[in-house]
């Protein structure tokens, strides 16, 4: 199937919707301090009900990384009531180091945090993380307040790449969403040697443990026949069906899942419960997997070879959406060297996604919105249906995106300031 590429490289000055909030922060930027620190890289953020913003982070500090999480006013000033000087550092288990792949606010108000818990110089572990309201651990949860996630058979230990160089979005994957009853479904990617890798799907209840009603044993395991399978987020739909999202064989081809709420395989999505997703001589993988009020899906990722960033919409059985794109893949070239989307949201039934520039020392953010049928929105960043945006003259990297109730763009990353800075960037809607 032939596939629509758009290519770009000129820099977008936006304006209307799509341009940086001069509301917030200073001009539509606001740094995330962590007190102490060395470096610090936004990996996750959510809104508050009151318009606050909770980010976490892969935290720098002098004894190694830690977890973080701050918490920003409206305005993109921190909230000093919060934590210690607006923030948390810390550890989940041990003495290795740690960090924060993303946060949900609990519908009773509590926070929660995933992320990654080193065990070794090359290894790592799923973990969670909750606190109340004003940032202090909530130790009815797990193991006075924290719980880092161990399988039988080592099944939950994930490999760590140390010659990927600091910054780049998608090495250290964590996907974590929570259910009505307080379960939790988080993700893991366990490499069994080098060509030989599957992804990993647990639930724990509410109290951190792990949930053996799911599937008959706490997890599943996400593997297309023999093929290596690796996977990139995790999204709940409405019936409580679960859908993973990643990329299976080598080259990886993008892969979507469902399971039922048991952990059982939705034998009525794509193949026994999988979906691949060919492209004409391109590998492609998914990075994230939403799902519009009426079951359909919206998928992000990239392609490799070159590097594209990729949006497709899926029907709710697995197959193309046809109304999205003329269900053909939505691939878009920004800049010299390639781009990618890194994380998505749904405004009604328009996709939002956010991704960088890849290159050098020259990575910018770019965030683009679509119309309900897959055409890059022209109501969107001065008819191009995109932006992009270089906050300095190193990397800037963009991993997180949430959505305010009045349609402001809240979009969480990475700007290169001598060290990586954690950073917020708000554009209008």
């Amino acid at each position: 199937m032939t596939q629509r590429v758009h290519w770009h490289t000129a820099q977008a000055r936006p304006s209307g919707a799509g341009r940086l909030d001069a509301g917030f922060g200073k001009a539509g930027l606001a740094q995330v301090y962590f007190p102490g620190s060395t470096s610090s890289l936004a990996t996750g953020v959510a809104v508050c009900p009151d318009g606050k913003l909770l980010v976490a982070a892969k935290v720098g500090t002098h004894q190694g990384y830690r977890f973080g999480l701050a918490r920003l006013k409206a305005d993109g000033s921190a909230d000093l009531g919060f934590g210690e000087q607006g923030a948390v550092i810390g550890q989940f288990e041990g003495c290795g180091d740690a960090m924060a792949a993303g946060v949900v606010l609990l519908a009773d108000g509590r926070i929660l945090i995933h992320g990654l818990q080193d065990i070794s110089a090359q290894h790592s572990l799923p973990a969670l993380a909750m606190f109340d309201a004003l940032g202090h651990l909530d130790r009815r949860f797990g193991d006075g307040g924290k719980r880092v996630v161990h399988l039988p058979g080592q099944l939950s230990v994930s490999t760590r790449d140390h010659w990927v160089p600091m910054g780049t979005p998608g090495t250290e994957v964590s996907g974590a969403c929570v259910q009505e009853d307080g379960a939790i479904l988080l993700l893991a990617n366990h490499h069994y040697a080098l060509a030989n890798h599957v992804g990993v799907l647990i639930r724990v209840g509410a109290d951190g443990e792990l949930d053996t009603a799911f599937n008959g044993r706490g997890f599943v395991i996400v593997r297309r026949s023999l093929a290596n399978t690796w996977l990139g987020g995790v999204h709940l739909q409405a019936d409580g069906r679960v859908l993973v999202a990643g990329a299976s064989d080598l080259p990886p081809q993008g892969l979507l899942a469902r399971y039922n709420p048991d952990g059982s395989p939705d034998v009525q999505f794509g193949d026994g419960g999988m979906a691949i997703f060919h492209l004409a001589s391109q590998s492609n993988r998914f990075r994230q997997v939403l799902a519009l009020a009426d079951g359909r899906l919206r998928s992000v990722g990239h392609t490799n070879d070159p590097l594209l960033a990729m949006a497709r919409g899926v029907q709710g059985d697995g197959g193309p959406d046809l109304g999205f794109n003329d269900g053909q893949a939505s691939l878009i070239a920004i800049g010299h060297q390639g781009c990618q989307w890194t994380a998505a949201t749904l405004q009604g039934e328009q996709l939002i996604a956010v991704g960088s520039t890849q290159g050098g020392f020259e990575a910018d953010i770019i965030v683009a919105r679509w119309a309900p049928g897959g055409t890059l929105d022209p109501g969107f960043g001065q008819g191009r249906g995109w932006v992009r945006t270089r906050l300095g003259p190193g990397l800037d990297t963009a991993t997180a995106v949430a959505l305010q109730e009045d349609g402001r763009i809240v979009v969480a990353g990475h700007s290169l300031q001598g060290n990586f800075r954690a950073v917020v960037v708000r554009y209008m809607g």
